[in-house]
């Protein structure tokens, strides 16, 4: 990653950017303990858990901890995806994280503790934190040392509505990408919008050119290419070429460059409404469809990203990730306690049951009863390869070229050739 200095200087001028002043970044970590002349410790917990019923169940957690221990208050700050992106940005930049935080691994974890700024939980979480599932810790390992804790794994795949494949004809999900290209074909063709996009939030245009590339390339392309810091070679470019066959049969909903996610009239809405077909996302879909929309109930399936043919990866090669926590340098034992607490079968269990994810402690598996839950539990289980969100994989700012780039390749304003040289250019730029 670098010298942390110059990481630093980065998020610093990222926050600047985002407009961020001192105001954001006031009463977040620091060397404080959170401890109240009452002998009261505080701590701050931030997550993305914006939507129900995720959001009320996390609250409630909280508040068991709290009655479980009574001299720990927990202060919950929620955020979106986007802002608390922003916002986190900012605070790595001032040096002052908050005890807990939300982290998907990778690249960005590794920035942070780079820079000093988070615990690193080895001593501090055996041995419960060795009995979570393995392919569930392995995006908070660096340099084989733990610095997160999952509450989350997962893949990102397609989820479909049943009953509009079949006014369309579609007897079966496809399982090569020129039949997904048929099955778009097909829905159009009856009227249908095939495919709900955010293309506001460019991340969720990320996930079909990372799949295309792992399908054409293979999931290990991926990683060289990140070490070499290039992506030029002909599996990527090929990757653009077919997400730009996509996007000629024009699949998106109308307006799609400036629909958010989960807004009432964003992706997740537009499926959870049988607006759209199919949309491309993680595990946690049908939770957000139901929220943002009324939810498809035994209308929604699920299958995963199709083969390319002829390229060099596999179905079973699985592009995902997971939440996790992570704490900041210094964060008192209260937070290491909230953490062994969120990691129990008690708690994994309750998030299971009452929000749809797939557990990370194996005493929680027996939990699932939910058939699409099951099949991406079964998608993961039998997974041959396994590559972090790009987004966090790799740096930050080549994170964000991938986004920014592919997203523009999505609107017709650069080609398979342009997205590929734009990401190499900003990982030389990186080194």
């Amino acid at each position: 990653m670098g010298d942390p200095a110059l990481s630093r200087r980065g998020f610093l001028a990222a926050s600047v950017a985002a407009g961020l002043g001192a105001t954001a970044l006031s009463g977040c970590g620091g060397d404080s303990d959170g401890g109240s002349s009452s002998g009261t410790t505080t701590i701050e917990w931030w997550n993305i858990s914006t939507t129900e019923p995720t959001k009320t169940v996390w609250a409630g957690l909280a508040k068991k901890f709290e009655a479980e221990n009574p001299k720990v208050k927990v202060k919950i700050v929620q955020l979106e995806n986007d802002a608390y992106k922003s916002k986190m940005t900012a605070l790595t930049a001032s040096g002052k994280l908050p005890d807990i935080f939300h982290t998907w691994g990778g690249g960005v974890l590794k920035q942070q503790a780079d820079a000093g700024l988070v615990e690193e939980l080895g001593d501090r979480t055996e041995p419960w934190a060795d009995g979570l599932l393995p392919v569930a810790r392995q995006p908070y390992l660096l340099d084989n040392k733990l610095y997160g804790i999952p509450f989350d794994i997962g893949m990102i795949g397609f989820w479909y509505n049943k009953a509009l494949f079949e006014q369309a004809g579609v007897s079966a999900p496809p399982t090569t990408w020129s039949g997904f290209l048929d099955v778009v074909r097909r829905l159009k063709a009856k009227g249908i919008t095939p495919l709900a996009l955010a293309g506001k939030e460019k991340w969720p245009g990320m996930y079909y050119w990372a799949y295309l590339a792992m399908r054409t390339a293979g999931v290990d392309a991926l990683r060289k290419a990140d070490d070499a810091k290039d992506f030029t070679g002909a599996g990527f470019v090929e990757a653009g070429q077919h997400l730009e066959d996509l996007v000629r049969l024009q699949p998106f909903q109308k307006g799609f460059l400036g629909a958010a996610y989960s807004t009432p009239t964003g992706q997740a809405a537009a499926v959870g409404n049988g607006r759209a077909a199919m949309e491309l996302m993680g595990q946690w879909a049908p939770v957000v469809e139901a929220d943002a929309g009324k939810g498809l109930g035994s209308d929604l399936g699920f299958f995963p990203f199709p083969e390319v043919e002829g390229g060099k990866g596999a179905i079973t090669e699985v592009f995902g990730g997971g939440g996790g926590h992570a704490l900041r340098k210094g964060a008192p034992q209260a937070a290491v306690d909230f953490l062994k607490f969120f990691a129990s079968a008690a708690t994994d269990t309750e998030l299971v049951k009452k929000t749809g994810t797939l557990p990370v402690v194996p005493a929680a598996e027996s939990a699932i009863s939910d058939p699409d839950t099951k099949a991406v539990q079964a998608q993961l289980k039998g997974a041959t390869g396994f590559q972090l969100y790009l987004d966090q994989a790799y740096a930050p700012a080549v994170g964000q070229e991938v986004n920014d780039s592919v997203a523009a390749l999505v609107a017709g304003s650069k080609s398979p050739e342009q997205v590929a040289q734009s990401i190499t250019r900003t990982a030389k730029e990186e080194q």
